[in-house]
């Protein structure tokens, strides 16, 4: 049996965004009738539709399904989780690894919950800095924690594709609420993901 991966989208939504495209690549003096464009506006348009699906998704829910009761207050973490995002200036992709601990108060959630949390808000048009905090305060809001921690570490096309076309630079942003702002946990925390 072969696996098939199905997506749906919006029909109006779909056609509103593909005339969009075909218009941009007129106007760039491309012919979007030549064979190789003829489907390009509408793969274009499912493809932008898939890269902002986290408007449509809702990280509280996603993390309050997955809530458990547990007695232990030692550091969760989940490291290199992979990142894609739109860039909101230029939407061009930026892309790279998010690390996020909690230490629990009473609650834990279900380990795949956050890189699912990642993606609701990475699939966006975004900046790295607000990602950063909105990661962080889904989770501390859902869940009341000790503290938790997040650490982005990027590399942008808006960067490395125009601009100053720095190809080799990266980004790094990161939140702490709680204990992690006391140095010993915030200590711990980045020697466990590497820095």
């Amino acid at each position: 049996m072969v696996f098939k991966r199905t997506e749906s989208y919006q029909e109006e939504t779909t056609e509103t965004i593909k005339n969009n495209y075909e218009s941009i690549l007129s106007t760039i003096g491309e012919d979007v009738k030549r064979e190789g464009l003829l489907k390009t506006p509408e793969r274009a348009s499912k493809a932008l539709q898939f890269l902002t699906q986290g408007y449509q998704m809702d990280a509280e829910k996603i993390l309050k399904s997955a809530m458990f009761k547990e007695d232990t207050s030692n550091m969760v973490l989940v490291k290199n989780i992979e990142l894609y995002s739109l860039c909101e200036h230029h939407i061009l992709p930026f892309y790279g690894k998010v690390h996020v601990a909690y230490i629990p108060d009473g609650y834990i959630i279900g380990l795949s919950k956050i890189p699912r949390v990642v993606d609701v808000f990475a699939r966006r048009l975004q900046v790295q800095e607000r990602l950063t905090s909105q990661i962080l305060n889904a989770i501390n809001d859902a869940i009341n924690p000790m503290g938790v921690a997040v650490v982005i570490e990027a590399a942008h096309m808006c960067m490395m594709m125009r601009g100053v076309e720095k190809q080799n630079s990266m980004t790094t942003t990161s939140a702490f609420t709680g204990v992690f702002k006391e140095m010993e946990t915030r200590s711990e925390f980045l020697r466990l993901i590497g820095h």
